[in-house]
């Protein structure tokens, strides 16, 4: 008990540390920007509302899906490849296996980030479904849109979102050391997108997703709430026809339509299950 009792520790600690300086980085690089770019002028993101609830879901939320895809990794080498032990797991997943891992890591990460973001598209459009929308409101949920809302997601919705691509992704070949350069990547992008900043990006709106592109995901439905699904490539919603980006207009209202919807973290994990 002692041994797992410390690991568990050891990882919980690792994460905390490496979430604190990410924050602290991103805080001072989007309140420079913001000051000189807001999309919607106003309170700064230090005084948003329900800050304190978003800065739980930095470190709660990454803590979890780590845990859980470690698991996940260790379960699928077991029952799918029959390897047992940590030393041998170590060595199963060191470098990959299988023809992906044969290509250069480069291109592992490369195929790993169009991979992944056209799998999460469909999985984000699922979320947007009846019967999966009490999930995702969650991250739908924050008035004040602003970088720090990035990590605002139920578990549910990050496992099969997210953890269930990367294991599966993993899994296939793709060396965990790719994690190394995607991960920095992922949470940037997510920070970036989320930003209250008025950048369209211009002719690259088209290759990579930018702040106005997913802020007017956050809107109303009826207006960009069902368009915008991609996470990185917007190729995704242009060739499903989910491309919403009108000119000279922007996103200027976000939320949930329900008055009764709670503030706190521990509200909003269980909001899904009220309902």
């Amino acid at each position: 008990m002692l041994p797992e009792l410390h690991a568990f520790v050891t990882v919980a600690g690792e994460t905390v540390l490496r979430i604190i300086p990410i924050l602290i980085g991103l805080g001072l690089v989007f309140a420079v920007l913001t000051h000189w770019s807001a999309c919607n002028p106003g309170r700064p993101w230090w005084r948003k509302r329900e800050l304190v609830t978003d800065i739980v879901y930095w470190f709660l939320i990454p803590m979890a899906a780590r845990f859980v895809r470690i698991g996940l990794m260790v379960m699928g080498a077991a029952y799918l490849y029959n390897i047992h032990g940590s030393d041998a797991l170590m060595a199963f997943y060191d470098d990959g296996f299988g023809p992906l891992a044969a290509m250069p890591l480069w291109a592992q990460a490369i195929t790993f980030l169009v991979v992944s973001d056209f799998l999460t598209y469909w999985i984000h459009r699922g979320f947007h479904r009846a019967k999966m929308w009490k999930y995702h409101a969650i991250h739908h949920s924050s008035q004040d849109l602003d970088w720090i809302s990035a990590a605002r997601f139920h578990p549910v919705n990050i496992l099969l979102g997210t953890v269930l691509v990367d294991v599966g992704l993993l899994l296939a070949g793709i060396s965990p050391n790719v994690m190394l350069w995607v991960g920095p990547f992922t949470i940037a992008t997510s920070a970036f997108v989320h930003a209250n900043l008025n950048w369209t990006l211009g002719p690259f709106k088209y290759v990579i997703a930018g702040p106005v592109f997913h802020r007017w995901h956050h809107t109303a439905a009826d207006r960009g709430g069902s368009s915008n699904f991609a996470g990185t490539f917007p190729i995704w919603d242009l060739m499903f026809g989910t491309w919403y980006m009108p000119k000279d207009t922007l996103p200027d209202a976000y939320g949930v339509d329900d008055k009764s919807f709670p503030e706190s973290f521990g509200g909003q994990m269980l909001y899904p299950f009220q309902r």
